[in-house]
């Protein structure tokens, strides 16, 4: 059962998170011939600040 783990800076709505849902599941299931209802997907959604870039927190977008 493939696990898939995406982490993204600030939040996404439900929308983007359906699309790109879709879109990794059908890639990991054509890539591994695993079947799409096997494969599992966690969307971690991180505050800009706890991330950092260069040694420089990241900013929120304007």
């Amino acid at each position: 059962m493939p696990y898939v783990n995406i982490r993204v800076a600030g939040k996404l709505n439900r929308k983007q998170k359906e699309n790109i849902c879709k879109g990794v599941t059908e890639v990991i299931a054509k890539e591994t011939a695993k079947p799409p209802d096997s494969i599992l997907i966690f969307i971690d959604e991180v505050e800009h600040e706890n991330i950092a870039k260069g040694g420089t927190l990241l900013q929120v977008p304007k």
